[in-house]
């Protein structure tokens, strides 16, 4: 159980802390050099040195790997003390995490209904729930819906109460998935940094919904001087840098950041979106700034970031409607800035839950490593990834279609139909099941069926992907292209897309083509080694010795085990 207590900052340089960076650095590495030896490489400074403002890399250690999907996590400050502490923390926030999931012994499997029987008066009230996906819904459809499944319980505390109350974890995995997750040097700051990232998280996915007119912030309406210093690596290095009120009346600031390089964009750099919030302006701004300076790779060196929180801009005339709105200084932002970080955490919880969106959070502590790491939520929080046509039984609808057994997976399917008759997203879970069941030829018909039933364009290419999903299964290799065509024309964001198309060329031999989309897929992720194998493969057969090796290379030694690669990169080294 979390139990909160003061707790004094002992450092607020550029963030606020319980501790120094350095002395948080020299605990958590002895602390995993004891007790999990394999889960921390290293850190290392990345950053090229032209903006001065330090970049670091924690780095996965064997142990490390076998649990998290990445390899290094990143982190930022305005020192390269913090921007370490940072990256470190990062990499045991995800490890933590991603362990705490992976134990099944944390958990609790229960329909709604069992778990209200076993913790009665204990447990979420169910209209969270429906109010997490925006929905009006009745009570009992609710529990209906929530009994088709049974879910991973656990207890998390209501910040703002203190109670804690079961939880069906998963169900705010399958919305968030780890946004939210944290870390700190104490449980006051570790929930303090993870309810800010919902409250940016979720600003920011109403504001690039609705691309209101938002007040743009004087740099230097501040003193301060870290603030003072790092708008200055900025201006004079020629990158634009603009800042945005994006707080929307929540109770703790979110600065929004903008930046490019007229000079090298967009051959050497990118334009970066991205923001920060905090308990006060400047630590806000300070954030925002940071993480400009973490995504950009110094504006200088080809780095390709991937879009979250904010979407990515590929022409500076996209960002233009980020110029308008009155100049305001960083005082007119709201503030919980105390120099106790409990109060702080608690004026951020009363605020949420006054409006009907009270912040949780669980322990996601490593028993072995002992370091503070949260998973937090809010009920009612958005997120720009996820779709605005949701409710619980698209949600429920989609875990039925990918994770139940077929007989209970279709008789839910029948449920949630009855309770939502003739909904969009009923034949494509259909199809989807039917995939799951190795019944790929009825997934076409039913994805077919279902493409112009989708209320968006996001649904309606993700049907089309699976449609050409589908005829992969069945190696009908010539009639893949198409689909896809429709999905990139409806969202060319997604880098599966382009990489089934990409495959779908291969097969054909038209490498050229299939280059084209390998390397589409690489400008969205840079760091898929599969496509970097692929595209060298694409350059091999077309009798590019040179550009396939470098490719192939380069996969290998970000996957060594990729046995495909290995087989054609020997192949033409012995050539």
């Amino acid at each position: 159980m979390i139990k909160l207590k003061d707790c004094p900052k002992a450092y607020t340089s550029d963030q606020d802390k319980a501790c120094s960076p350095a002395e948080t650095v020299r605990r958590v590495t002895a602390r995993l050099a004891e007790a999990c030896p394999d889960v921390l490489a290293g850190t290392e400074r990345v950053d090229t040195g032209r903006l001065g403002i330090p970049v670091f890399v924690g780095i996965c250690g064997a142990k490390a790997r076998q649990v998290m999907p990445t390899r290094k996590q990143m982190g930022k400050g305005a020192s390269p003390e913090q921007a370490e502490a940072s990256a470190l923390m990062e990499l045991v926030e995800r490890y933590s995490y991603f362990s705490f999931w992976a134990d099944e012994g944390n958990f609790t499997r229960l329909t709604w209904s069992e778990a209200e029987e076993k913790w009665p008066g204990q447990l979420m009230d169910i209209r969270l729930i429906a109010a997490s996906v925006d929905e009006a819904i009745a009570d009992e459809d609710a529990v209906r819906l929530m009994d088709l499944h049974r879910w991973r319980f656990h207890h998390a505390l209501d910040v703002a109460s203190g109670r804690h109350e079961y939880v069906p974890l998963d169900w705010f995995r399958k919305l968030n998935e780890f946004n939210g997750s944290s870390a700190g040097n104490t449980f006051e700051e570790s929930i303090s940094q993870g309810g800010c990232e919902l409250v940016e998280r979720h600003v920011c996915a109403r504001i690039d919904r609705l691309r209101p007119t938002m007040p743009t912030i004087d740099p230097r309406s501040s003193d301060d001087p870290v603030l003072a210093r790092l708008v200055d690596c900025f201006e004079k290095n020629g990158v634009t840098l603009i800042l945005k009120d994006f707080s929307l009346g929540y109770p703790v600031p979110t600065v929004a950041a903008v930046a490019w390089d007229a000079k090298t964009f967009p051959v050497l750099s990118e334009i970066v979106f991205t923001a920060g919030t905090a308990a006060s302006p400047v630590k806000a701004a300070i954030r925002a700034i940071t993480e400009v300076a973490q995504l950009a790779g110094d504006f200088e060196t080809s780095r390709v970031y991937e879009a979250s929180g904010l979407p990515k801009f590929t022409r500076v005339e996209q960002a233009q409607w980020l110029c308008q709105g009155p100049v305001v200084g960083l005082d007119t932002l709201p503030s919980v800035e105390d120099r106790n970080i409990r109060r702080e955490l608690a004026t951020l919880a009363d605020g949420l839950a006054e409006r009907g969106t009270p912040l949780y959070s669980v322990s996601t502590m490593h028993p072995d490593i002992g370091v503070t790491a949260n998973y937090n939520f809010v009920p009612g929080f958005d997120f720009r990834e996820r779709t605005p046509n949701r409710s619980i039984g698209l949600f429920v609808g989609r875990i039925l279609a990918e994770e139940s057994d077929f007989d209970e997976a279709l008789e839910g399917l029948d449920e949630v139909e009855d309770i939502y008759p003739d909904a969009y997203f009923i034949p494509f879970f259909r199809a989807l099941l039917a995939l799951r069941m190795g019944d790929p030829e009825y997934a076409v018909d039913q994805f077919v069926l279902a493409g112009p039933l989708q209320p968006a364009n996001e649904e309606r290419a993700l049907c089309a992907f699976y449609e050409a999903y589908a005829l992969s299964q069945q190696e009908r290799w010539d009639e893949v292209v198409a689909p896809l065509d429709r999905a990139l024309a409806l969202d060319d964001e997604c880098r599966e897309y382009f990489n089934l198309r990409g495959v779908a060329h291969f097969k054909g031999g038209r490498y050229k083509d299939a280059a084209r989309d390998f390397e589409a897929s690489l400008t969205i992720d840079s760091g898929s080694p599969h496509d970097l194998a692929n595209l060298g493969l694409c350059h091999k057969f077309m009798g590019n010795t040179v550009e396939a090796l470098d490719y192939l290379g380069a996969a290998l030694k970000m996957e060594p085990g990729l046995d495909y690669a290995r087989v054609h990169y020997d192949e033409l080294n012995q050539s």
